[in-house]
């Protein structure tokens, strides 16, 4: 949600993660966005390993643009929320499209065939029993779900 954000801003207990691939959904919208978001490496880190980000590491990398304080959260969004509507609709949408040709276009034939195969079939059996999926090699298993 917040690559797809025009300004996101997190809490900073926020964390971040994109575990579709453990469920065996090739995500190519996070594919196509994440790498122009915050740089091919760290987007093959997260979308590989489904790890967790943190708010500090979100903001670093650019995912998010402001982090603060838990309890100043929703003052935070309001404010940027304000400003946002001082500007000038036509501008904003201008402004927008030209910030989003840099992301490029996914590719959904790639992701809706992900979501339908054995594999996904094998990836939420394995969410719902709390379990790790059978292409994960036994001696690499971990404790409940990934």
């Amino acid at each position: 949600m917040a690559i797809f954000s025009d300004v996101a801003v997190a809490s900073d207990r926020a964390t971040f993660r994109a575990p579709e691939v453990y469920r065996s959904i090739a995500d190519t919208g996070y594919a196509t966005y994440l790498p122009a978001q915050i740089g091919p490496a760290r987007a093959k880190d997260m979308l590989f390993t489904g790890r967790v980000v943190t708010a500090a590491e979100a903001l670093d990398w650019g995912l998010v643009s402001r982090v603060v304080p838990h309890g100043e959260l929703a003052d935070a969004a309001l404010d940027v929320l304000r400003a946002c509507c001082a500007g000038a609709p036509d501008a904003h949408a201008e402004v927008k499209r030209m910030i989003s040709t840099s992301y490029g276009h996914y590719d959904r034939m790639t992701m809706e065939r992900s979501l339908y195969g054995p594999e996904a079939l094998e990836g939420w059996r394995a969410f719902a029993d709390r379990r790790n999926p059978s292409w994960v090699p036994q001696d690499m298993h971990t404790q409940g779900r990934l």
